[in-house]
């Protein structure tokens, strides 16, 4: 037989096979392994292989009692294990049968029980209350079960003790079960935490709707770890974790906190439609339907509908889907938003800019003064603190300074809107002028950097929306035409708002339509607000995903929306 090879530098006891070209690492693995042949030895691959002296063979035979005694010891153990889980299994299915003769009934002596939801239980202590909910967490601890239950309007610890803990149903219980719990309702002792500061002790319970478990378990579906795309095919079950309720829950107060603003200020709010024949952004991004054999549109924005109620409602606004057929994957664009759009009659640009500033600081103040729509920004945003008036307002023209001041450069195009490139296949860098088109990213680092909400102001006529007020030039002047415009950015998030004052002039309007190249025809509603009595009007778009993801701190708008839709995503 060919002798077994060590090299105490290159070998492996775990992969070696003793060749020469897979040796082993010690000699005591190699007398373990092979205890009746010959051995050659190395110190590193510079050496040569020889036989081992009396002493190394002494000393491995030592080695290779040990790792045997080790073998033995590790075999004993595995065994020891095997018939204690043996053991362990055939306690645990003696014991699921004899629960199945348990059946629990609910107790007539006991006073009836007051049915309520999670978040209403406070007044309720010391008294027998019934709940249902799903259960969040389980933790079955000796004799005793805990169970975290939720419905919605909170959390609530449960406890199953004695026979209530016994039963079949008990023992068998899943997360995302559904359960009704009967019990008295109790303060918490003194050093010890729950939700809401109380707990269930339950004597009475059923299974409404049991969660299934093994494999297709809540948890082997869907965990923390799961793939982006996963989770999103899988959004309704996102949905029952913490961040994900309590975002949608302060989503929901933020629209209540909104609409109080508003009619604060005297607005009132309006239904439009979202089937529409006419395009407010620009043709590119909208999505286009059959309707009746007529051609039709997914709304871009309500804002012309808006102005139409100027005149008989005052002041208006709505919260309404938009949709933009805008293929971009980035984190804070969505194919359809929640647009919440106002319009104003008889202002100036500087009012529609203050009535803004005032409608979202109101409106912040509005949900930290509420106690549960504060713990839920505390929860999501623990150190968020409310923007500071006056928000600081910078010119288009300014900020093309500002953003050279501060070396922030962006890709050269060319003509066709293509990235140019260099040799090395690394975009141009080239710094901002006049008349071009900030881009996010650049946005979003000056905001970052000023810390501070930012009402960007007077962009280029070429930029904008066919519909916006025009600033008149001086005569003589050159350079481009701006417009009474402006976009509110907020740190971490960019752009959340945009606005403008709006075309006032039937004549401007017309001109509009004929620079764009909009037939004027489907417009006639819209053009008919100039004609019978003309006011200085404006309003504003506010993306409420990327207000609320600003508000609690989220890393992608989609992340804000119920089942956000993104291109390719239109599931589940």
């Amino acid at each position: 037989m060919a002798p077994i090879h060590v090299d105490e530098s290159a070998g492996s006891d775990e992969t070696g096979k003793g060749t020469p070209e897979q040796p082993y690492q010690t000699l005591a693995f190699a007398l373990y392994s092979h205890p009746e042949e010959k051995f050659l030895s190395r110190k590193d691959a510079s050496g040569t292989y020889e036989e081992p002296t009396q002493s190394a063979l002494k000393k491995a035979k030592k080695g290779a009692d040990g790792i045997e005694k080790k073998r033995k010891k590790a075999e004993e153990l595995a065994e020891r294990e095997a018939k204690e889980q043996a053991a362990a299994r055939e306690r645990k299915e003696k014991r699921l049968e004899e629960s199945k003769k348990i059946v629990l009934q609910e107790n007539p002596s006991l006073p009836a029980a007051t049915k309520a939801k999670i978040g209403k239980l406070a007044p309720l202590r010391s008294k027998r209350v019934k709940v249902s909910g799903w259960v969040h967490r389980l933790r079955d601890q000796k004799e005793i079960i805990f169970v975290v239950l939720r419905d919605g309007t909170g959390f609530l610890q449960c406890i199953l003790s004695g026979q209530v803990a016994q039963t079949y149903d008990a023992l068998t219980l899943t997360l995302e079960s559904t359960i009704e719990v009967i019990g008295t309702l109790k303060t918490v002792p003194e050093g010890q935490t729950a939700p809401g500061g109380h707990e269930l002790v339950v004597d009475y319970w059923k299974v409404l709707g049991a969660s299934p478990g093994g494999e297709d378990a809540f948890t082997n579906r869907l965990n923390e770890k799961s793939d982006p795309s996963i989770q999103a095919d899988l959004r309704h079950l996102v949905l029952r974790g913490e961040t994900a309720s309590a975002t949608l829950k302060l989503r929901s107060a933020l629209l209540n906190a909104f609409r109080q603003t508003l009619g604060d200020h005297d607005l009132l709010e309006v239904t439009p439609p979202c089937l529409v024949q006419t395009q407010v952004e620009g043709g590119a991004t909208l999505f286009k339907l059959d309707y009746y054999g007529q051609p039709a549109f997914l709304t871009q924005s309500s804002q012309l509908y808006l102005e139409t109620c100027l005149p008989s409602l005052g002041d208006v606004f709505c919260v309404q889907e938009s949709f933009r057929a805008e293929n971009s994957h980035t984190r804070r664009h969505l194919s359809e938003y929640t647009h919440l759009e106002a319009e104003l009659a008889f202002i100036t640009f500087d009012d529609l800019m203050t009535h803004l500033e005032s409608v979202i600081c109101e409106t912040v103040n509005k949900l930290l003064q509420d106690p549960a729509s504060a713990a839920l920004i505390k929860q999501l945003n623990p150190t968020f603190t409310p923007p500071e008036r006056p928000f600081l307002r910078l010119s288009y023209v300014d900020a093309i300074k500002w953003l050279n001041d501060h070396d922030i450069k962006h890709e050269a195009e060319d003509e066709q809107g293509n990235v140019i490139k260099d040799e090395q296949g690394n975009p141009v860098m080239v710094e901002h002028k006049v008349g071009d088109d900030i881009a996010e990213a650049a946005e979003r680092r000056m905001t970052d950097i000023l810390a501070r909400p930012v009402f960007l102001h007077g962009f280029p006529a070429e930029l904008k929306a066919f519909y916006m007020k025009k600033i008149p030039k001086e005569p003589g002047s050159g350079g481009p035409t701006f417009t009474e415009s402006c976009d509110l950015l907020m740190p971490g998030v960019g752009e959340i708002v945009g606005g403008s004052m709006r075309i006032a002039d039937e004549e401007e309007l017309l001109a509009a339509y004929k620079r764009e190249g909009i037939d004027p025809a489907p417009y006639y509603w819209f053009t008919d607000q100039r004609k019978y009595g003309t006011s200085e009007h404006g309003g504003y778009g506010l993306g409420v995903e990327r207000f609320l993801a600003w508000l609690a701190k989220r890393y992608t708008v989609r992340e804000c929306s119920l089942y956000p839709r993104w291109p390719g995503r239109a599931t589940p």
